[in-house]
């Protein structure tokens, strides 16, 4: 009798010693977050540089109305190595579809603090495109992937706005399929109609879902474990209808991309899965195509270490927009 009443006890003060930390845990995240991002941007990183005259010009705004079709924004942080493979493709497939005049677009590298030769890679780019086609945009510190993709989006001039990684690991044609799935989606076509597009909302992300059985044959079960451990993750604090919320190809009507880049809060890995929550609470539509995808040499993820990470950033996400500490932007200009 005796040992039931103090193990009740000590269930008691257990729960209410939980429950206090918890309480604590939550008004601390309230006091020290705010509500609606602060989205910082240092007066030189408003400017990009033209290497053929060497004047410095002002970036556009995505508050502005779009002026060209499409806008490839490619975050890079360290990347001299992988960049290069990864722009040859890019720019072979936009230069071939410009070939008649009339197909617009621009490529945005964001250099994300890097400390290596990534800006000079890139330099060769924008000296053989010039400036209307290709531009960098020099952050001067490292800011995370989720901060460089946002400064870039806010610097673009597309109807359309397409994020893809620098380590080139989804094919870049497979563009053609994520247009698809927003013209089905939006019953149009932003190549005829940018103006008209570029005011809709939708969101196309690349999906390496239909590869996952081809991966968990190649990882050990300890990593196999962790990969559906950050998924079951996803499912649970973030959005649970999109396989693959990480594929770094996604792409964005500029309507779309204003509503959720003003409203992001995290700079770094777990950026996608916030993304998609706020496409999710705004009701923008958001469609998953399957991309061919290959795995490059040189991630800056540590496996172990950044999904227990991202699976921490998951659960702080759902929990500040829970307790009020965030909020959404868009909303509160609505």
């Amino acid at each position: 009798m005796e040992l039931d009443i103090q193990f009740s006890s000590v269930l008691f003060y257990g729960s209410a010693a939980l429950v206090s930390v918890f309480l604590a845990v939550c008004a601390i995240l309230i006091a020290i977050s705010s509500r609606y991002p602060i989205i910082m941007r240092s007066r030189k990183e408003k400017y990009f540089m033209d290497p053929n005259s060497g004047k410095f010009v002002e970036f556009p705004s995505i508050y502005d109305n779009s002026s060209i079709h499409l806008s490839v924004i490619i975050p890079a942080y360290n990347e001299e190595v992988r960049l290069s493979p990864m722009l040859d493709e890019c720019v072979a497939f936009l230069e071939d579809r410009a070939k008649d005049g009339r197909f617009k677009y621009e490529i945005i590298v964001v250099s994300d603090g890097s400390v290596d030769n990534t800006v000079l890679v890139a330099k060769k780019y924008c000296k053989q495109l010039g400036v209307e086609k290709f531009r960098i945009l020099e952050l001067e510190t490292n800011r995370g992937k989720g901060g460089a993709v946002r400064l870039g989006m806010l610097s673009a001039r597309g109807a359309l706005l397409l994020f893809a990684d620098a380590d080139g690991a989804t094919k870049f044609m497979d563009l053609s399929k994520l247009e698809l799935s927003l013209k089905n989606e939006l019953t149009g076509d932003y190549l005829q109609q940018p103006e008209v597009l570029a005011s809709k909302t939708c969101i196309v992300v690349g999906s390496r879902a239909h590869l996952q059985s081809d991966a968990v044959a190649q990882r050990s079960l300890f990593r196999t474990i962790l990969m559906h451990g950050f998924h079951t993750f996803v499912w649970m604090f973030t959005v649970r209808d999109i396989k693959d919320t990480q594929c770094g190809f996604k792409l964005f009507t500029r309507k779309a991309a204003v509503m959720c880049f003003d409203s992001l809060h995290v700079e770094r890995w777990a950026f996608d899965a916030e993304l998609l929550l706020i496409a999710k609470k705004l009701h923008i539509p958001v469609t998953e195509v399957a991309v061919n995808w290959t795995e490059i040499e040189g991630s800056k993820l540590v496996p172990i270490w950044s999904w227990l990470q991202m699976g921490k950033d998951l659960f702080v996400i759902w929990l500040r927009y829970q307790i009020g500490a965030w909020d959404i932007a868009a909303q509160k200009k609505e």
